[in-house]
Protein backbone atom coordinates (compact mmCIF):
# COMPACT_ATOMS: atom_id res chain seq x y z
CA UNK A 1 0.00 0.00 0.00
CA UNK A 2 1.19 3.45 -0.64
CA UNK A 3 2.21 6.04 1.98
CA UNK A 4 -0.16 8.34 2.47
CA UNK A 5 1.03 12.57 3.64
CA UNK A 6 1.28 12.55 7.34
CA UNK A 7 2.40 15.86 9.74
CA UNK A 8 3.81 13.18 12.14
CA UNK A 9 7.60 14.01 11.70
CA UNK A 10 10.18 11.56 13.49
CA UNK A 11 13.71 11.53 14.98
CA UNK A 12 16.47 10.08 15.77
CA UNK A 13 19.35 10.24 18.42
CA UNK A 14 22.34 12.83 16.45
CA UNK A 15 25.00 10.56 15.82
CA UNK A 16 27.84 12.91 16.83
CA UNK A 17 26.40 15.03 19.35
CA UNK A 18 30.03 16.21 21.07
CA UNK A 19 30.87 17.97 17.12
CA UNK A 20 28.69 20.62 15.37
CA UNK A 21 27.94 19.63 11.56
CA UNK A 22 25.41 21.03 9.52
CA UNK A 23 22.95 18.59 7.61
CA UNK A 24 21.04 20.43 4.57
CA UNK A 25 18.30 19.52 2.23
CA UNK A 26 16.91 19.93 -1.03
CA UNK A 27 13.30 19.29 -1.57
CA UNK A 28 12.57 20.13 -5.28
CA UNK A 29 8.77 19.25 -5.45
CA UNK A 30 7.57 20.66 -2.58
CA UNK A 31 3.61 21.84 -3.43
CA UNK A 32 0.79 23.50 -1.55
CA UNK A 33 -2.31 25.76 -2.97
CA UNK A 34 -2.80 29.05 -3.88
CA UNK A 35 -4.79 30.60 -1.05
CA UNK A 36 -6.91 33.33 -3.08
CA UNK A 37 -6.94 31.13 -6.59
CA UNK A 38 -6.88 27.62 -5.63
CA UNK A 39 -4.26 27.00 -8.04
CA UNK A 40 -0.80 24.96 -7.43
CA UNK A 41 2.08 26.27 -6.23
CA UNK A 42 5.44 24.70 -6.42
CA UNK A 43 8.81 25.15 -5.11
CA UNK A 44 12.04 24.23 -3.82
CA UNK A 45 12.69 23.39 -0.37
CA UNK A 46 16.19 24.35 1.07
CA UNK A 47 16.87 23.36 5.07
CA UNK A 48 19.02 23.61 6.70
CA UNK A 49 20.45 22.87 10.08
CA UNK A 50 23.06 22.21 12.98
CA UNK A 51 21.47 19.34 15.25
CA UNK A 52 21.53 19.48 18.90
CA UNK A 53 20.38 16.20 20.40
CA UNK A 54 18.06 14.76 16.93
CA UNK A 55 17.77 14.44 13.80
CA UNK A 56 14.81 14.53 11.23
CA UNK A 57 14.14 11.27 9.51
CA UNK A 58 13.60 11.41 6.16
CA UNK A 59 10.88 9.24 5.27
CA UNK A 60 9.04 11.28 7.71
CA UNK A 61 10.27 14.36 6.34
CA UNK A 62 9.30 13.40 2.96
CA UNK A 63 5.93 12.75 3.92
CA UNK A 64 5.31 15.82 6.00
CA UNK A 65 6.30 17.73 2.95
CA UNK A 66 3.40 15.87 1.04
CA UNK A 67 0.71 16.54 3.61
CA UNK A 68 0.92 20.57 2.09
CA UNK A 69 0.05 19.58 -1.08
CA UNK A 70 -4.08 19.94 -1.04
CA UNK A 71 -3.93 22.53 1.18
CA UNK A 72 -4.04 26.41 0.72
CA UNK A 73 -0.81 28.67 2.14
CA UNK A 74 0.50 31.94 1.09
CA UNK A 75 4.53 31.17 0.64
CA UNK A 76 5.71 33.35 3.43
CA UNK A 77 3.22 31.60 6.06
CA UNK A 78 3.79 28.05 4.86
CA UNK A 79 7.64 28.96 5.04
CA UNK A 80 7.65 29.99 8.66
CA UNK A 81 5.42 26.98 9.75
CA UNK A 82 7.81 24.25 8.21
CA UNK A 83 10.84 26.05 10.03
CA UNK A 84 8.48 26.46 13.60
CA UNK A 85 7.32 22.66 13.32
CA UNK A 86 11.16 21.49 12.85
CA UNK A 87 12.76 23.91 15.64
CA UNK A 88 9.92 22.78 18.09
CA UNK A 89 10.53 19.21 17.05
CA UNK A 90 14.61 19.29 17.00
CA UNK A 91 15.33 22.12 19.15
CA UNK A 92 18.61 22.70 16.82
CA UNK A 93 21.44 24.86 17.61
CA UNK A 94 20.57 26.56 14.22
CA UNK A 95 18.01 26.02 11.32
CA UNK A 96 17.10 27.87 8.48
CA UNK A 97 13.97 26.99 5.89
CA UNK A 98 14.18 28.31 2.25
CA UNK A 99 10.92 28.27 0.21
CA UNK A 100 12.33 29.18 -3.30
CA UNK A 101 8.28 29.36 -5.20
CA UNK A 102 8.84 29.10 -9.20
CA UNK A 103 7.49 31.93 -11.29
CA UNK A 104 3.78 32.82 -10.82
CA UNK A 105 2.10 36.16 -12.78
CA UNK A 106 5.82 37.67 -13.75
CA UNK A 107 7.17 37.15 -9.67
CA UNK A 108 9.72 34.78 -8.47
CA UNK A 109 9.06 34.73 -4.64
CA UNK A 110 12.18 33.37 -2.03
CA UNK A 111 11.24 33.17 1.38
CA UNK A 112 13.94 32.45 4.38
CA UNK A 113 13.03 31.99 7.53
CA UNK A 114 15.66 31.23 10.27
CA UNK A 115 16.18 29.75 13.77
CA UNK A 116 17.54 31.46 15.92
CA UNK A 117 16.07 34.97 14.68
CA UNK A 118 19.09 37.42 13.25
CA UNK A 119 19.08 40.22 15.31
Amino acid sequence: MPAKPSRQLETFPNPRPGRDYEISFEIPEFTCLCPKTGQPDFATLRIRYVPDRHCVELKSLKLYVWSFRDEGHFHEDVTNRILDDLVGLLEPKEMTVVGDFNIRGGIHTVVTATHPPKV
